[in-house]
């Protein structure tokens, strides 16, 4: 138990085979060590024991929130999902925004943790404390959006008002490994395959009803400081003033001319560094501006939504019409990314804009993460190229979007052969059809949209992450285009290695809290100390508060270690390690010299070959617990899912 301000010392443990709810508080000791959400929720995957089956009912789904969600701290909305990865075999932490988060405080909850496996389909009410499973039966096989509204109805709430749904589509029900879980305002907990694992566990939804109670801070002056330093910060920056550029006019699509121009946009699955490098082989050109933020602002822009306690509005709903097999198509859809519109766009091989932003309703409809889905799509266009699936007798071309829109549906249906493999993603696709050097893949999670050879940090931040390649781990890009703390050469290898473990352990803190990443634009560890401080009443030091990020994350990477992996692991693929990238821009003929940065990475953790080394278990205090029941001297091969 704890008496920490801004937890609420309540957890749901719900047994989904048996449909037995128990209810726990929080251990203190924990709370400090691992801070909240993203730390808390690896802690109780951790000690549910890393030698499970991702997808048997054993692995938990845990639904966590931090002590600072759900406050006034400046973009305090979110929510963490902790789980063991179908797609990877890793631990994962996948995070989403809008209320999620905030409203499961107000209704009384730190944590959700769900294990076992319903024999029919059901969906969790959560509300004043206490949580109810019900029949879902007349809900499976239907896409996320329709489930939201009928659960409004049938929950009498409102989504705008005092309800979140956090849901799955047929992605999930299908066991696509890279389905995602939605909520009401089209915000996902997109990675992972967080979906798949709600879904072999027939749990379809979950609604939170709540009144807004926020948390007081347990020292109000400390809170006061903190907060109002925070604001005056927030509201300086050029990324995040609000109404002033960056992120609140364009959203994190404001990117997608930043890498273009910089030559580190990977484009038809990282041939190229940029749209301007090359024409296909029909002299169809591409042009990343097509699907910028300020091309979306001027032509499709709609609303600008904000989640709880956010000033930015980075979200940008767009509505679009176009003609799809010739039937007139209206959509309107929240909100077109820069991730998105890079995977199922440039990545993929073409640039039209309206088709993008159906493909991404699409894959909200379905529970589908973008960024995977879009990776796998440009793999398979690769493969089909190169002959790949000629016994299949099927295949995609390069930058087909009418095909990509219904190719989005079939994965998520698994309705066609080749469908059926590509969601297994892309190590399924390696092994089955021997494609290594057609994925993108690290861990087998596909890249996101940072060239590793035009930005060297992201190289070892692919490599190094606890859940498959990811950029926001250790979001190295905020030094090496925008100069947050300091402009670092993104060309130079040197030093991007601590600089990376820097990160990686900031950003553990936020995910921790759980707040948006795009404070740390503007915030620093002082912001972060005071704010903490004054809501839960302790006094940590800066240097305590960096000491508890580096222990979550080395909690992680010892989770994947006592499943298997190891250096070995931390890898990039093959064509971003070799020079000679055609083209002309300032990424020609770059690579990215990864064991270079390696070397010096796990010289500044303290790891061994990718180990956490028992010294550095003993100097953060991680106790291996009785759930693991394992030790490093015993590890076995890499748990990865299995292909059947």
């Amino acid at each position: 138990m704890t008496e920490l301000g801004g937890f609420q010392d309540h957890v749901a443990r719900i047994d989904l085979s048996s449909g037995e709810v128990n209810y726990e508080g929080i251990d203190e000791e924990d709370a400090k060590q691992y801070l909240g959400a993203r730390g808390l929720g690896v802690k109780y995957v951790f000690d549910q024991g890393p030698d499970v089956d991702p997808l048997g009912p054993e692995n938990l789904l845990a639904f966590t929130n931090g002590p600072l969600t759900g406050t006034q701290v400046v973009m305090s909305g979110r929510i963490a999902v902790c789980t063991k990865s179908p797609l990877t075999g890793t631990v994962t932490d996948s995070h989403h925004g809008g209320w999620s988060g905030a409203r499961l405080k107000w209704a009384g909850f730190d944590g959700l943790l769900f294990e076992g496996q319903a024999e029919e389909p059901v969906y969790a009410v959560v509300e004043d404390g206490e949580v109810e499973l019900r029949d879902a039966s007349h809900l499976w096989g239907r896409d996320f959006h329709e489930v939201r509204d009928t659960l409004e109805e049938e929950c009498e709430g409102s989504y705008g008002k005092n309800l979140s749904v956090m849901g799955i589509g047929q992605a999930g029900e299908n066991g696509v490994k890279f389905a995602c879980i939605m909520n009401e305002d089209d915000r996902a907990s997109g990675r992972g395959g967080t979906g798949c694992v709600m879904g072999s566990k027939n749990l379809k939804a979950i609604v939170v009803k709540s009144n807004t109670k926020m948390p007081k801070p347990a020292d109000p002056e400390t809170f006061r400081t903190g907060h109002q330093q925070a604001m005056q910060v927030i509201q300086e920056s050029e990324v995040t003033a609000p109404n002033e550029g960056g992120l609140s006019l364009y959203g994190t699509n404001v990117l997608m001319n930043i890498s273009e121009e910089m030559d580190g946009l990977p484009t038809k699955n990282g041939r190229y560094t940029s749209t301007g490098s090359y024409s296909d082989d029909e002299g169809v050109e591409i042009d990343a501006e097509h699907v910028s933020g300020e091309n979306v602002r001027e032509n499709i822009l709609v609303d600008e939504p904000t989640c709880h306690s956010c000033p930015v509005a980075c979200k940008k709903e767009v509505e679009v019409s176009t003609s799809h097999k010739g039937e007139d198509m209206n959509v309107r859809m929240e909100s077109y990314e820069y991730e998105s519109a890079w995977a199922l766009g440039p990545n993929s091989g073409h640039t039209d804009r309206d088709d993008i932003a159906v493909m991404i309703d699409r894959c909200n409809d379905h529970g589908m993460d973008t960024i995977e889905t879009g990776n796998i799509m440009a793999m398979a266009m690769e493969m089909t190229e190169e002959g790949t699936f000629d016994d299949l007798g099927e295949g995609i071309d390069w930058g087909n979007s009418e095909a990509m829109i219904e190719l989005v549906t079939k994965i998520a249906t698994r309705e066609t052969k080749l469908a059926e493999h590509l969601g297994e993603g892309q190590r399924h696709m390696v092994d089955r059809f021997d494609a290594e050097n057609n994925s993108l893949a690290v861990k087998g999670q596909a890249i996101a949209a940072y060239d590793p050879r035009c930005m060297k940090g992201m190289g070892i931040g692919y490599a190094t992450s606890n859940r498959g390649a990811c950029h926001l781990r250790g979001y190295t890009p905020a030094a090496e285009i925008l100069g947050i703390p300091e402009k670092v050469d993104p060309y130079e290898w040197r030093g991007k290695g601590e600089l990376c473990a820097t990160f990686q352990d900031m950003h553990a803190i936020s995910d921790s809290f759980d707040i948006c990443k795009f404070n740390a634009f503007a915030e620093g560890v002082e912001e972060y100390v005071l704010q903490y401080n004054g809501m839960t009443g302790l006094d940590v030091s800066e240097e305590e508060l960096m000491q508890a990020g580096e222990r979550v994350y080395n909690l992680e990477r010892y989770y994947n270690n006592l499943n298997g992996f190891d250096a070995d692991d931390d890898s990039l693929p093959a064509r971003f390690l070799e020079g000679g990238i055609p083209g002309q821009g300032a990424s020609e003929g770059q690579y990215c010299e990864l064991e270079e940065m390696k070397e010096e990475y796990y010289d500044h953790r303290g790891w061994v070959d990718g180990v956490v080394s028992e010294e550095k278990l003993d100097e953060l205090g991680i106790d291996v617990g009785p759930g693991t029941g394992v030790s490093l001297n015993d590890r076995g091969s890499a748990a990865a899912p299995s292909d059947d």
